[in-house]
């Protein structure tokens, strides 16, 4: 029996929670199962009791609030537990078009896809700045560069993922799961795909970005972590260029000035910010060797993550 859990992470609902449901499907071409789990993030008003009232199967109460990425795995884990072969991920705030879920989980039935990631039409958006959808697009950019894949909407929530790609991923993000999944999958060679999807109306403003500011700063330290986490050697070798690049320049004009010019004088002070610039350079390559050393150590520990979880989740 071939079973879909769609998961919404959930903290202070109540309002938009019961039209959120009132739009999933219960079935959906190719599974013989459809059921409902919502992850309740420390909500201090009737989420739990809204989510019970339109009939939700699974309830996951973290207790206390602890962000949308940790809610995010927490419910992965449990859909995990209650045998989900497909899950998918969607918002309390009804954003997301619900009616589109078949079309999100095709690619992964198909096997052409682990990962698909909802597409919204960002230039459509009416509620969306000029400068939130410019922002969108440089970021989808940016995380498509550091992935090595082409998701159109980096940041979309709306997304399905198979069993296999489940049990892969790991969020070390404390803010939010939306770049780090795609880049760690991107990193890990996992099937990932884009699909055009619709978007609701606007019901409430985003809780996860507080300003524009906040949100590129977390989303620049979120993409700088993993990509040094997953690509230690190349992060640490372009970085190093910078300074050692120059120092060789300044210390190639100070022996030009020195051994040509005027060898009397020494050029003391040129000489010592070319050493330091070269040292700095050397020592951040040595970082990407250590790094190196250490992701081939975190790639064995994954291993064994993944078959401690394959058995655990039997």
């Amino acid at each position: 029996m071939k079973k879909l859990i769609i998961q919404m992470p959930c903290y202070n609902e109540e309002g938009t929670l019961a039209i959120a449901l009132g739009a999933l499907p219960r079935e959906v071409l190719g599974f013989d199962k459809v059921e409902w789990l919502i992850i309740n993030d420390g909500s201090t008003d009737k989420t739990i009791e809204v989510a019970k009232a339109n009939g939700v199967d699974h309830v996951i109460d973290l207790g206390t609030h602890q962000g949308l990425a940790k809610g995010f795995m927490a419910g992965l884990d449990a859909c995990l537990r209650h045998g989900a072969d497909v899950i998918v991920n969607t918002d309390a705030d009804n954003q997301y078009c619900a009616d589109d879920i078949p079309k999100l989980v095709a690619p992964v039935l198909a096997g052409e896809a682990e990962i698909v990631v909802g597409a919204r039409p960002i230039t459509e958006i009416e509620h969306f700045s000029p400068l939130k959808k410019m922002l969108q697009k440089l970021g989808s950019w940016v995380v498509r560069a550091a992935s090595a894949t082409d998701v159109a909407d980096a940041p979309s929530g709306f997304r399905a993922m198979s069993r296999k790609a489940a049990i892969q991923l790991n969020v070390f993000s404390q803010y939010t799961y939306t770049l780090e999944t795609i880049i760690q999958a991107g990193q890990k060679d996992m099937a990932i795909v884009s699909v055009p999807i619709r978007t609701n109306g606007y019901l409430r403003p985003s809780r996860l970005m507080k300003s524009m500011r906040a949100y590129i700063q977390r989303s620049i330290f979120t993409i700088l972590r993993i990509f040094i986490v997953y690509k230690p050697m190349r992060f640490f070798t372009i970085v190093g260029a910078v300074p050692f690049a120059f120092g060789t320049l300044i210390g190639c004009r100070w022996l030009y000035y020195f051994l040509i010019e005027d060898s009397t004088r020494t050029r003391l002070p040129s000489l010592i910010l070319a050493a330091i610039l070269i040292l700095i350079g050397v020592q951040l390559w040595i970082f990407g060797v250590v790094g190196d050393v250490i992701a081939v150590n975190r790639k064995l520990l994954e291993d064994i993550q993944q078959r401690v979880k394959r058995i655990e989740y039997r």
